[in-house]
């Protein structure tokens, strides 16, 4: 402003260079200006005494599409007296600009999200905007005028049109934040109103830095901290209070209550829109925000719920975070929050647990607090379907926890919704749910009632659906009636094991297959049927195939092995050094080798088979090779084949039992190959009485040395004159 002196003595004050341009963000005109003072000379002239750059908006908030704008060009000109008649057609101009404008993003502030409702205190006036430094006076005065002065710069602040302008207004900003400061506990309604106007600030993140400026984020912690504490007390004070003290008591704490949570909740809303940047985030957790949220949980307002909640969502994808909601144990008490009619909030605390069901133990905390036939039941909810299944999926991927869905509603859900799809794809959460509940015995049971397993077969056979195969394949693998049920399906799986068949289809059906156990099945006529002796035999070369798909056919081969007119096909195909070949190539991988041990040990069973194991192959050799694995599961199959064939071929059975004793005795065996008794270097020992014995045949041919258990040494070779395989 000009001095006192300057608007006493100056002789003229004159407008100099209006310029006119549009608003970027109103439907306003902005007039730029410079005013010049001047004063008498000495010499009776006119002298420059002071010089300032000024700005008007001239707001048109009748302007709208159908505005006539040449009328309201010269009526602007009239009412403004900065602009010279001469620059009507410039004025029409820019309100034709503005009239036609299109706004963008970054032109025009969208309103603040909507959560609060709180519309300051009831007051007769509306306020404006001209009048902003009147209402920074009232809150200079008593409680009651700070309230009147803040209620209506909330009244200006609730519109983004005026957000612009009052930023310019630091005085008033200022006095906002010093009175909050100084004032909150005064009055909760000053303080709600007062973060209202700030809240209004923080919806965007062009004014973060002026609510950071002013620390009104740190002030709302302080304040949130307070008020829970506060609400303590009141619920310490109800409950000491009399049976007939009681009711009025809980009607003053009602109201109280309903205060303190508009409060609440719009301080909590100004502290989420700042926590957009992470340090801000990281300060408010470094002042124990997550604990303050979690117990805003027992609240019963679903406007508060609400903002607690998208709260927690925002926090939980940091792990510090999530670890805090464990600890505070969240998950119970956003369980009581579902289901629920407030949509939103339903929702958003499927989100948060979907956030937070990445973690196994808050998965437990949610089966623990009831989560599964809750969620279940929201399958039925189609706004809630896929989150719920979500969840759902994370909570399955435990087998302990597999069981607990059979005694809920959730499989004929899941059922309802996979035959409702037709032939559309299937969405991937629901069919990966499935899939994960196939493997429990108890869910099999359920999703094969009635014509389940017909119409999963019906749908993954007509439309190739790996998905549901892989579903299929994990329901075969139960005894009992359900895998009695794929009989009917066995044409239908050996049929889809073709070359021109999609891999991964080809390799869930093998798979399947290979889980059919069943002492009713004629493999033999399956086999000669679909012609898939040759298929099988075709793939066991290296190389024929992705490893995925030779491994499922060295399994199903396992299978069928244990039919004997099947075994001895097989064996006649020249399947058994397929086997061996493919047993040098994959010598490294233990689920290959284990599997093409457990197919000869189906064969050596059988008197057919086992004659070509025993008498045509190096199967024996390599099986005593593979006795000291390092796989405690290929040990095992591979002692209890060569135990089959000793009983059954003297000549292998004496070179099993030979590499059973350097095996448990090698130890003891290399002290004395190496140790020299005298020193002539004499190489040989003395007995009890003095007599020598050499090591050797006298040492093989005692019984007491061979014993047959414990295994606990690694392997020190064998010349047996055959090739060894060199896993060790």
């Amino acid at each position: 402003m000009f001095s006192q002196r300057l608007l006493q003595s100056h002789s003229r004050l004159r407008v100099k260079g209006c310029s006119l341009d549009v608003h970027p963000s109103q439907n306003a005109l902005v007039l730029q200006y410079q005013v010049e003072a001047t004063v008498l000379g000495q010499l009776g002239d006119q002298v420059v005494a002071e010089r300032k750059e000024c700005q008007k908006i001239v707001r048109l908030k009748s302007l709208n599409s159908s505005t006539d704008t040449s009328s309201l060009a010269r009526k602007v000109v009239e009412e403004c007296h900065l602009i010279h008649p001469s620059r009507v057609s410039e004025v029409e101009q820019l309100l034709f600009y503005l009239q036609n404008r299109k706004q963008t993003d970054g032109e025009k502030l969208a309103p603040p999200p909507d959560f609060t409702s709180y519309a300051g205190v009831q007051l007769d006036e509306e306020a404006n905007i001209t009048s902003v430094d009147q209402y920074v006076e009232l809150l200079y005065e008593d409680v009651q005028d700070k309230i009147r002065g803040a209620t209506l710069i909330y009244q200006l602040a609730r519109n983004p049109d005026n957000l612009e302008e009052l930023i310019h207004n630091e005085t008033a900003l200022g006095a906002l934040a010093r009175v909050l400061r100084e004032d909150w506990k005064q009055s909760v309604d000053l303080a709600t109103t007062i973060i209202c106007i700030y809240y209004c600030f923080s919806s965007f993140s062009q004014f973060h830095g002026l609510v950071t400026h002013f620390k009104i984020g740190a002030l709302c912690m302080n304040i949130i901290e307070h008020e829970l504490k506060r609400f303590d007390l009141w619920q310490e004070e109800l409950q000491k209070k009399k049976k007939k003290d009681h009711e009025k008591s809980f009607r003053k704490f009602q109201s109280l209550l309903s205060k303190q949570e508009q409060l609440l909740k719009v301080a909590l809303s100004l502290l989420l829109n700042l926590a957009e940047d992470t340090r801000t985030e990281l300060k408010m957790r470094n002042k124990n925000i997550v604990h303050m949220l979690v117990k805003l949980l027992d609240r019963e307002d679903e406007e508060l719920l609400l903002v607690v909640v998208s709260f927690l969502k925002k926090l939980s994808i940091f792990l510090e975070n999530k670890n805090d909601m464990a600890e505070a144990m969240a998950v119970h008490k956003l369980a009581r929050l579902l289901p629920g009619r407030h949509q939103e909030l339903l929702g958003t605390s499927l989100r948060l647990l979907l956030n937070l069901s990445f973690d196994s133990s808050l998965r437990s905390q949610m089966v623990h607090a009831g989560l599964i036939p809750k969620l279940s039941a929201l399958l039925a909810d189609e706004a809630q379907r896929q989150l719920s299944m979500c969840v759902l999926y994370h909570i399955s991927m435990a087998d302990r926890f597999k069981s607990m869905f059979a005694d809920t509603d959730c499989i004929p859900q899941l059922m309802k919704m996979v035959f409702e799809c037709g032939d559309d794809q299937m969405e991937v959460e629901l069919i990966s749910l499935c899939i994960n509940l196939a493997a429990n015995k108890s869910n099999a049971q359920i999703f094969c009632q009635g014509n389940g397993l017909k119409m999963l077969m019906k749908r993954a056979v007509k439309l190739k659906d790996v998905l549901v195969m892989k579903m299929i394949r994990n329901l075969s693998q139960h005894s009992g009636p359900t895998k009695s049920l794929f009989l009917d399906h066995v044409g239908d799986l050996a049929a889809q094991i073709r070359e021109e068949e999609p891999e991964e289809l080809v390799i869930e059906c093998l798979g399947t297959l290979a889980n059919l156990t069943l002492p009713d099945l004629d493999w033999a006529l399956v086999l000669k049927e679909y012609h898939l002796v040759p298929y099988l035999k075709d793939r066991l070369k290296p190389g024929s195939a992705e490893d995925d798909l030779v491994l499922e056919v060295v399994i199903l081969i396992g299978t069928v092995s244990m039919d004997d007119s099947c075994a001895a096909m097989l064996a006649k195909s020249g399947i058994i050094p397929a086997l061996i070949e493919l047993l040098n190539a994959q010598q490294e991988d233990d689920e290959f080798v284990c599997q093409i041990v457990y197919v000869f040990y189906q064969m050596v069973f059988h008197k057919a088979t086992r004659d070509v194991i025993v008498k045509d192959t190096q199967a024996p050799a390599y099986l005593i090779d593979l006795m000291h694995d390092n796989n405690a599961e290929i040990r095992k199959v591979c002692d209890n084949t060569l135990d089959i064939i000793a009983e059954y071929d003297e000549e292998w059975g004496k070179k099993i039992q030979m590499e059973k004793f350097r095996w448990y005795n090698g130890q003891w065996l290399e002290m004395v190959e190496n140790r020299q008794m005298d020193e002539d270097g004499d190489d040989f020992l003395y007995g009890d009485d003095a007599e020598p014995f050499t090591v050797h045949e006298d040492v093989l041919e005692r019984p007491d040395l061979f014993y047959s258990t414990g295994r606990n040494r690694t392997w020190t070779g064998l010349g047996l004159g055959f090739k060894h395989l060199s896993r060790f």
